[in-house]
């Protein structure tokens, strides 16, 4: 659990202040993360890249985007 945690507060943009006040254990770490896209994509039949990471993060902050203005 701890350990956990310490990997959660390395993260860039990691506060102790968020940490304590969301979930710990529903965040994901980076390595989780990309370990849970690669298998996605691998569902999918397309091969997990840089390309594909980066336009994976661009929908997901147009997704965000969208959220927060309804």
């Amino acid at each position: 659990m701890c350990d956990r945690l310490r990997v959660l507060a390395a993260e860039p943009g990691a506060t102790i202040t968020e940490l304590l006040e969301e979930p710990t254990f529903r965040e994901l770490t980076q390595a989780e993360r990309e370990e849970r896209a690669a298998k996605a994509a691998r569902e999918l039949g397309i091969e997990y890249s840089e390309r594909v990471r980066q336009a994976g993060q661009y929908a997901w902050a147009k997704i965000r985007a969208h959220q927060g203005a309804a």
